[in-house]
């Protein structure tokens, strides 16, 4: 009679186990930083898989059945928005069928579109290259709008899925207490990075830039999307010695080679940044993410 009261209880234990990973909200995020933001938010509430991981550019991905499948099991998408993931999300989005991740409905969320963005253009043509009409998308480097966009993001899984709102809001406040904390170190550390020059490979760092007073010197794209010159990098060089930058920047997905390059030409060092979640192997979330960056930029302050 144990026995099978045994096996009963072990079978409850089970169907609840199902029962809880059936009910977990289903989140499909564009880039690694939502990802972790959604999982910092959602907890053992939601299943959150990345279409993107730090190796690969976001601006350019391959609209895989994996991925169609995946949009379609989809209870909210989350991504950078502006325009970020136009070469591939709208087809992803069209071949799911999945309606309520559309733009417009809940169930999708651009978290450039509850900050004030940087970089809308007052006009666009071809010559400029590969601008976004809607401003800037690298919006997660800033951590100032960061909170805003996690606010946000809280604020819709707990709409979404009500029956579990007092577990978002009390994810959200935790995640906000120690995010304020965090910003408060990563801003005094970062004094000596005020005024400084960077040149940078992409228009990646913008948001960075303006929360920690840093100077883009130069691009290494001659317009946005384009790769780099031979006859532009020698242009570079020209206008860099005469105020030589404190580095050259890129990201882990970018090719190095016109960053060592023009380091080579010049004497200014080239450096790595991870920029999002996973892009050095001690990035696993959002907060050392911010701590990385750091560290690296800081190691190069004389």
């Amino acid at each position: 009679m144990m026995h099978y009261y045994r096996r009963f209880l072990l079978l409850i234990l089970v169907m609840g186990i199902a029962e809880s990973s059936a009910a977990a909200l289903s989140v499909f995020a564009c880039e690694p930083e939502w990802a972790s933001l959604t999982r910092a938010l959602g907890g053992d509430r939601v299943a959150v898989v990345s279409a993107t991981t730090a190796h690969q550019d976001p601006h350019r991905i391959e609209a895989r059945p994996s991925l169609i499948a995946k949009v379609r099991r989809a209870d909210l998408l989350v991504c950078s928005g502006a325009e970020l993931e136009i070469g591939w999300l709208p087809m992803l989005q069209r071949q799911a069928g999945n309606r309520k991740v559309m733009p417009g409905q809940a169930g999708y969320f651009a978290a450039a579109d509850h900050i004030g963005r940087l970089g809308i253009p007052d006009r666009i043509d071809r010559s400029m290259g590969d601008v976004h009409a809607s401003g800037n998308p690298h919006v997660h480097l800033d951590p100032r709008r960061l909170k805003t966009i996690a606010t946000a993001l809280g604020e819709r899984l707990a709409s979404l899925d009500s029956s579990n709102a007092a577990h978002y809001r009390e994810r959200l406040a935790s995640f906000i207490l120690r995010w304020d904390e965090a910003t408060m170190r990563w801003q005094e550390r970062a004094q000596p990075l005020r005024g400084k020059r960077l040149v940078v490979h992409h228009q990646d760092w913008e948001y960075l830039f303006d929360w920690l007073g840093i100077v883009r010197a130069g691009s290494l794209e001659p317009k946005p999307g384009l790769p780099a010159s031979s006859g532009h990098l020698a242009k570079l060089k020209k206008a860099l010695l005469a105020e030589p930058p404190l580095a050259i920047i890129h990201t882990h997905y970018q090719s190095p080679k016109a960053a060592r390059r023009l380091s080579q030409l010049t004497g200014i060092p080239a450096v790595e940044l991870p920029y999002t979640v996973g892009g050095a192997e001690n990035v696993v979330d959002l907060f050392t993410l911010f701590d990385e960056t750091l560290q690296r930029l800081l190691a190069l302050v004389p």
